[in-house]
């Protein structure tokens, strides 16, 4: 069968020695909101990413956590380009030419061509895949769109598919089975499998396990580092399970309400969460020892999140944060990401380098 041939090798060192594959500066995207019946028009904006900045190194998986609605899924979706953002840089690194490239200000066609190199695997296994079609034409679909080699004649499509869905589990012989004959975490396996057919460098992985039963859970994130570690994959991976990302991820950024509050190596930042939000995130994680679960303080937070067409003045946290100290809180800007500690960024007003 045909083999599966690896993304280009990743670099070694720490992340910041290693390549920057994504770069992302600022990047914002609001939904309108209109209103009229006729002649409509706006009369304000959902800000789901409001001026978020990080990198991704080449061969690392950097975990996006916080709650629903935080605009992670929003996060990934605009990095790809599937939502064209309302402002800032998204810069990904071109495996052809060597260079980054500007992704939000490419054309049609030479956006299409750079989707060859990163791809997404959706959270809905039951909703992402198309149930008029069968297994085996869900992914050779992205080969047949790009006219890959692999395309070329219907008996190479096929050895490759069949290699592809034995790569993620599957048995060649459902290759002509549609999705609502399979299980969940099988689902998933046919996403990713797609995912992987066009050889890319970098997946967004948006909540790949969400929608899984918890001992199918393992089992996928087990398949998605074997993947990286084969194919030399780099990975956003985004989730609201900690403890899963802790296992999966190099480094972790934390959202609240559109924003980031704080990035860093992933032992760093659970071991030591500078961030009110953070801690309070990570006081909710569950502890197998239930001595060290008695004895440790949980951080409840009060209140609800506010809306994203409506943020807080201030930082966007105050209304909940149980530390907020009056005035600068609520009435200077939001204040932005601070390195406190090499690769430990955080944005808040009482935490100070």
């Amino acid at each position: 069968m045909s083999s599966i041939a690896p993304a280009p090798q990743a670099a070694t060192g720490t992340p910041e020695t290693r390549d920057v594959m994504l770069r992302v500066t600022g990047l914002k995207k609001y939904f309108p909101i209109n209103a009229g019946i006729i002649v409509q028009r706006q009369v304000g904006a959902v800000k789901a990413v409001d001026e978020i900045s990080f990198n991704v190194y080449r061969g690392e998986t950097l975990g996006l956590v916080g709650e629903s609605g935080c605009g992670k899924s929003t996060t990934g979706r605009t990095v790809l380009q599937l939502y064209r953002p309302t402002a800032g840089s998204v810069q990904f690194f071109d495996a052809e030419t060597q260079q980054h490239q500007e992704l939000t200000t490419l054309p049609g066609d030479q956006l299409r061509r750079m989707r060859k190199q990163m791809q997404m695997i959706f959270q809905d296994p039951f909703a992402s895949l198309n149930p008029r079609m069968s297994v085996g034409n869900i992914i050779s679909e992205p080969l047949r769109i790009h006219n890959t080699p692999e395309a070329s004649s219907k008996a190479t499509l096929s050895e490759y598919v069949e290699a592809l869905m034995e790569r993620v589990g599957l048995n060649p012989y459902y290759v002509n089975r549609y999705p609502h004959e399979f299980s969940g975490g099988q689902r998933q396996r046919i996403g990713i499998a797609r995912a992987l057919a066009l050889k890319p460098s970098f997946i967004v992985a948006d909540e790949p396990i969400s929608a899984l039963d918890v001992s199918i859970q393992a089992q996928v994130v087990n398949l998605l580092e074997e993947l990286q570690d084969e194919l030399n994959l780099t990975y956003l991976f985004i989730a609201h399970d900690l403890s899963m990302v802790r296992h999966i991820c190099d480094r972790v950024a934390v959202m609240y309400l559109g924003k980031i509050v704080e990035i860093g190596r992933t032992d760093e930042v659970y071991d030591n969460p500078l961030h009110p939000y953070t801690q309070a995130l990570l006081s909710a994680v569950p502890v197998p020892d239930p001595m060290v679960e008695k004895n440790r303080q949980r951080i409840i937070l009060t209140g609800d999140v506010p809306s994203p067409a409506r943020p807080p003045i201030g930082c966007n946290f105050n209304t909940r944060c149980p530390v907020a100290i009056p005035g600068i809180c609520f009435q200077e800007p939001d204040p932005p990401l601070v390195e406190i500690t090499p690769g430990h960024w955080v944005a808040c007003h009482r935490v100070t380098a």
